[in-house]
């Protein structure tokens, strides 16, 4: 018997029902969704946005599964408040995903679907891991997996179309390294691998060999294709869609052919039988690996584009250091409007803080966007790590706490993230102290020497040691990579402690987020957020040692800290990290804007 869902999700209950109509007319027990699309990006565009379609759910991450008489969410800690705000009211099931049960949907699927149920997922939405994990877990219970169908192109009237916006050639990019390099670099590991094929779905990857960029993904310069590589030439699976005439002339230089889209399965169905193809299981989704014929030889491994990517070059990171001051420029211009418009009793809300921001980093010329959607959250949201700002929830900015933002933009020079909790009115004793820990833990990790090429785990200890040490901790990553110029979350680079794997090594040339914070759900946020490049620190007797150089220039807001918790040598980076963002950004200043810089820069014992 079908549970009707409450109206206080409109929509919610009609969609479910249609679902549920069309699983009965596939004889499928359930269906589940995940929050992917066929390239397994972050942000998905609209048309492989399903699980929102269905569900309402806005997060990034999260896993809906629906039978005949149940719903359920999956989701990780980030999105627990955000998934309890969505469905409240609704008999939608909200189910943890976290080190305790890191598959919870496969529990509740077993105990959902009968033996000789069947399961279906959408095998070009689904990742080749996942694949693997949930048919195992249901063919132990005797349930059968489907990946056959999309089921959303049946009940979602009106899907938007694949993307095909138009597609230009970064020239930048190509002076840096040309395409013809790049890919030399990617045949030089098929030998070694003994592959004669190498199939790319990861956009960031795409884009980063082919030096061009699009506008298919919202808050990303990237543009919707796969790539089949070979010995000596290489075919561009796109949709029908405009380059210009510098991309055109890249390509061919690079002897890469565009055929259509929908051809890629096709392709690689056609392997010959002395093929062996180079793919990536965690960068490739169960549709596309499933294509590939028996008779070819599957060489798993990490995509060698995403471990080149990584490693910036000199004239990138130089080209990172111009964007941080072009950011720098409008987060100080906004914050010196926003706090003389505060004194004056303007009324100001999340969402025009959002809209202010945008519009100081739009006045540079090098910018093309936002890199993720504006998390402004006051008091309450901002304990919220991936808050969302809306018109329409936008909460009034005033009395006293905390504002958390956390904002960033995509330039042609790079790619930007930072994150500023900001005093309003008179903060409380216990905000400043959880402020101040946090701090301390960007301190540590930001003046750590390391073992070049050290895991990220291991370092991740350090920034969380000194909220250890008072009995606190944040639910997420230490840091992730950055992006030149394409994706905010660059892949394999990752900060955290609870995986280890290839890419994820801190060695020169990474360019990393750092970002620890404490978070008080119902009360207030804190998060301090720099983007940092690891630097030569030279040998010693015991090994080649690296640090980070902090990149990122805006000052951080000493009325949230508590000075008298900080040492000396805190104090001491905190006052350099000052003075270097007073260097780079005064001259680029004047008026009310270089009065806050300078007011905001001062010493530490000054206040």
């Amino acid at each position: 018997m079908s549970i009707a869902l409450a109206p206080c999700a409109p929509g919610l209950s009609e969609r479910v029902e249609r679902v549920r109509r069309e699983l009965a007319r596939e004889n499928v027990d359930a269906l589940i969704v995940y929050n992917n699309d066929p390239h397994l990006s972050e942000y998905l565009p609209d048309r492989w946005q399903a699980r929102q379609w269905l569900s309402g759910f806005k997060g990034s991450a999260g896993i809906v599964a629906i039978t005949a008489e149940r719903a359920a969410i999956f989701v990780d800690s980030r999105y627990l408040i955000l998934a309890e705000q969505t469905f409240a009211g609704t008999p939608v099931e909200i189910h943890l995903i976290g080190p305790a049960n890191a598959a919870p949907h496969l529990d509740w699927l077993e105990q959902c679907v009968p033996g000789n149920g069947t399961v279906l997922a959408d095998g070009h939405a689904l990742e080749v891991r996942e694949y693997r994990a949930l048919s195992a877990r249901l063919g132990v219970a005797g349930v059968q997996l489907r990946t056959d169908i999309d089921l959303f192109d049946t009940v979602w009237e009106d899907r938007p179309p694949e993307p095909a916006g138009p597609v230009w050639f970064h020239a930048a990019a190509e002076t840096v390294q040309p395409t013809t390099e790049k890919l030399a670099g990617l045949r030089e590991d098929m030998r070694r691998n003994g592959a004669s094929h190498h199939f790319i779905s990861a956009l960031d990857e795409i884009a980063w060999i082919t030096n061009l960029r699009g506008s298919d993904i919202e808050h990303n310069p990237l543009f919707v294709a796969h790539l089949m590589v070979t010995g000596d030439d290489a075919i561009l699976f796109s949709p029908e869609r405009q380059y210009d005439a510098p991309a055109l002339g890249a390509l061919r230089a690079a002897r890469i052919r565009i055929e259509p889209y929908a051809k890629a399965s096709q392709v690689l169905g056609q392997l010959p039988p002395d093929a062996a193809i180079l793919v990536d299981p965690k960068r490739i989704t169960w549709g596309f690996h499933a294509a590939i014929p028996d008779h070819c030889r599957i060489i798993e491994a990490i995509n060698t584009a995403a471990l080149l990517k990584r490693v910036k070059r000199p004239a990138e990171v130089a080209s990172f250091r111009e964007t941080m001051i072009e950011d720098g420029v409008a987060l100080v211009r906004f914050q010196a409007e926003f706090e003389e418009l505060m004194a004056r009793g303007e009324r100001w809300t999340e969402w025009s803080v959002h809209e202010r921001l945008t519009h100081m980093r739009a006045q540079s010329p090098l910018f093309r966007g936002l890199a993720f959607p504006t998390c402004a959250g006051f008091n309450p949201n901002g304990a919220i790590p991936h808050y969302s700002v809306a018109p329409d929830s936008a909460l009034d900015i005033t009395g006293d706490g905390l504002l958390l933002i956390d904002s960033g933009g995509q330039y042609l020079g790079g790619t930007t993230d930072v994150c500023r909790v900001w005093a309003i009115g008179q903060p409380t004793d216990a905000m400043r102290r959880d402020a101040t820990v946090a701090m301390r833990g960007l301190i540590a990790i930001s003046t750590a020497k390391f073992p070049a090429g050290i895991p990220g785990p291991m370092i991740d200890a350090i920034a969380r040691a000194p909220l250890w040490a008072e009995g606190l901790d944040y639910f997420h990553g230490t840091g992730h990579g950055v992006g030149c110029f394409l994706g905010v979350h660059e892949l394999p680079t990752l900060l955290s402690g609870r995986m280890v794997e290839p890419g994820m090594e801190y060695v020169p040339g990474v360019v990393s987020a750092i970002e620890p914070g404490v978070y008080r759900p119902g009360q207030y946020g804190v998060r301090h957020e720099n983007i940092a490049v690891v630097v030569d620190t030279g040998d010693t007797e015991f090994g080649h040692f690296a640090a980070f150089e902090t990149l990122t220039l805006c000052p951080f807001d000493r009325r949230c800290l508590q000075p008298d918790l900080l040492d000396h040598r805190e104090t001491a980076w905190l006052d350099a990290y000052h003075r270097l963002v007073r260097e780079r950004l005064a001259p680029r200043l004047d008026g009310p804007a270089l009065d806050w810089l300078l007011r905001h820069t001062e010493p530490l014992q000054c206040h």
